[in-house]
């Protein structure tokens, strides 16, 4: 008999991933956790109900939503991390040796445990000595926090559970001041394709563009997620995602990736019509060639 998992993206569409088998299944204080093994996305990572990695792609959403943010800010030396429990964004911050500490906010501790265990391949990086890991809310975290980062990283799920509170206005105002005068805010920005989650991600952008002078979005093609088309929000007091890349500075530290390069990091924000005019229709802007 063939075993398969389904993720319900719409009423009228769901992706199905055959399984060979269950490797782990828990409830914790927050969520459902379970962990599949796949013959063609390898092992993959659920929370209730909701695909959150595989093995296969999840190099895209983690190199994307890291070395973006890296290759244009000159000095990352503090880092907040909020949500990825993964470990897969942790991973790919620890290639930079100028980085002095990562707090890291991750509400359910259990989603730590369960991916060092089955998912070795993004949790790998939980013992690096410049990490300090907070099991806590991170919307709480940050509001006692004032102008200590140079880089925040919202690496959460999606706008509704245990993430719903770090899609809000009060989030991303508290995300504002923690950052320093030079500080970029990085997000998981949701799917510009289907409508439910096209309303999702116009209500976030919003809220970012209220809050923040510099505030752009880029995309990304990753399988499993809905549609495949995903969206990342650059948000920043200072610094331009285009403006301000500095591509020799980051091709000569030589950082091996599977999706990422400064050549697509141009590309990653030139987004297609429906999805300009998307945003300019919460961001009130007609003409413009560059986000």
């Amino acid at each position: 008999m063939d075993f398969w998992f389904s993720e319900i993206q719409t009423q009228n569409v769901k992706l199905s991933i055959r399984v060979n088998q269950q490797l782990y299944s828990g409830k914790s204080e927050f969520q459902r956790i379970d962990v599949f093994e796949s013959p063609e996305f390898g092992r993959f990572l659920v929370l209730d109900g909701f695909l959150m990695l595989t093995e296969r792609d999840e190099f895209i959403y983690h190199e994307m939503i890291t070395h973006i943010p890296m290759a244009v800010h000159p000095d990352v030396k503090k880092v907040l991390v909020i949500g990825a429990g993964d470990g897969g964004v942790l991973r790919e911050l620890c290639q930079y040796p100028e980085i002095v500490s990562i707090d890291m906010v991750e509400i359910d501790p259990m989603v730590v445990e369960v991916c060092k265990k089955y998912l070795p391949q993004t949790a790998c990086c939980f013992d690096d000595a410049r990490l300090n890991l907070y099991y806590e809310d991170g919307l709480r975290f940050v509001r006692s926090k004032e102008d200590v980062y140079d880089l925040i990283i919202v690496d959460s799920t999606d706008p509704f559970g245990p993430g719903e509170g770090l899609f809000t206005k009060e989030f991303y105002g508290n995300c504002f001041m923690a950052l320093n005068q030079n500080g970029i805010m990085v997000n998981q920005h949701e799917s510009p394709f289907y409508e439910a989650d096209a309303l999702a991600c116009q209500r976030v952008h919003k809220r970012i563009v209220e809050t923040f002078p510099i505030s752009r979005v880029y995309q990304a093609n990753i399988p499993t997620y809905p549609s495949g088309h995903w969206l990342f929000g650059f948000a920043s007091k200072t610094y331009h995602p285009l403006k301000h890349l500095d591509e020799n500075r980051w091709n000569k530290r030589g950082i091996s990736c599977g999706y990422y390069t400064t050549t697509l990091h141009k590309g990653a924000f030139y987004l297609p019509a429906y999805v300009e005019q998307l945003l300019r229709d919460v961001e009130h802007i007609k003409n413009e060639k560059v986000r």
